[in-house]
């Protein structure tokens, strides 16, 4: 029998309900006040403290800390999807929404778990470590993009002089800095032979770069234990079909639940791909021959390369155009 801790996570604080005494409190999201609650719970649950179990949304950045303090002190966890998280609480007739009702519902929320999601949670420090740095090159060429708007903005009025200047140098180190972290993440990768094998072996896939490579080389060793159908949707691009009755029809979209840089890094990819690979370009013909549109079949194409980058990966094979024409209905 498991004694659950409901927590929610925000920001600056954690909401705590704790079902043994029925109590609501609020700690600060930090270190000092994770380990304050840690003793306050040792104290109320006594020998019972080793059936502990923290239920809490895995919020990036904010539940780090929580997370990474329940590995070191061997705390079981159970991570619900917030999703699933909505929807429980909807299905318990929860209308009020605040952070202690929430962090009550989720003390309740253990049923929607399974054995093998009830643990302590790893953390993988090469994978924190290259998510730091996508996030980082990701943030760094979004500041490359608006210096050379501004730049081109100034430069066709003939603007003022020392601007135009600025500008340039400016982007010439923000260039400058988008290599740098480039070059910090390929030592990562190169300092670990499966990282490297894995790396070469998704870049191999024709369309996919170094950017594109980094970003899914971080995706499956993020999910190992992931299979074909979930890294897709984990990058967000599984298609959700909305229809009920005689009288909602509404078409399939993809449902952009998983982050979007994975998306982001592969669309130039998909473009390169469907002009020189004759897998993904019949396999784009086919569809729009169906009557897709341009970039629903640009999306379907998509979706086929993360599935072959990560067989590729799983596998330890460099792409092979003939082993993969079936896979894209190419006939021979």
């Amino acid at each position: 029998m498991f004694n659950c801790i409901g927590l929610d996570i925000s920001k600056k604080l954690i909401a705590v309900h704790i079902p043994i005494n029925k109590a609501n409190i609020e700690i600060d999201n930090s270190l000092k006040g994770i380990k304050g609650l840690y003793s306050k719970l040792k104290k109320l649950y006594k020998k019972e403290f080793q059936d502990l179990v923290f239920i809490f949304e895995p919020t990036g950045n904010y539940s780090f800390i929580l997370t990474k303090y329940c590995n070191e002190r061997n705390i079981k966890c159970f991570l619900i999807n917030p999703k699933q998280f909505s929807n429980f609480s909807k299905a318990l007739g929860q209308r009020n929404k605040t952070d202690l009702i929430d962090a009550q519902v989720l003390s309740k929320a253990i049923s929607l778990a399974k054995e093998d999601e009830i643990k302590v949670p790893f953390i993988d420090t090469i994978v924190e470590e290259l998510k730091e740095l996508i996030s980082y090159y990701k943030f760094t060429t979004k500041s490359t993009s608006k210096l050379i708007n501004q730049l081109e903005a100034v430069t066709i009025k003939d603007g003022n002089k020392y601007m135009i200047n600025d500008l340039k140098k400016s982007l010439k180190l923000s260039k400058n800095k988008e290599i740098e972290i480039l070059n910090k993440i390929k030592d990562i990768i190169n300092s670990d032979e499966n990282l490297l094998k894995g790396y070469n072996n998704i870049k191999s896939l024709y369309g996919i770069g170094e950017v594109g490579a980094i970003v899914l080389l971080h995706l499956f060793i993020k999910y190992p234990k992931a299979n074909q159908r979930q890294i897709v949707s984990l990058s967000g691009l599984d298609p959700i079909e909305k229809t009920s009755g005689t009288s909602v029809y509404k078409k399939s979209k993809i449902s952009k639940a998983g982050s979007r840089v994975y998306r982001g890094s592969l669309f130039m990819g998909v473009l390169t791909a469907i002009r020189y690979d004759d897998n993904f370009k019949v396999f784009f013909e086919r569809l729009k021959a169906k009557g897709k549109h341009t970039t629903a079949a640009q999306i379907a194409v998509m979706r086929k390369m993360i599935i072959i980058a990560h067989s590729l990966y799983k596998n330890n094979k460099q792409y092979d155009a003939e082993f993969y024409k079936k896979s894209c209905g190419v006939q021979e």
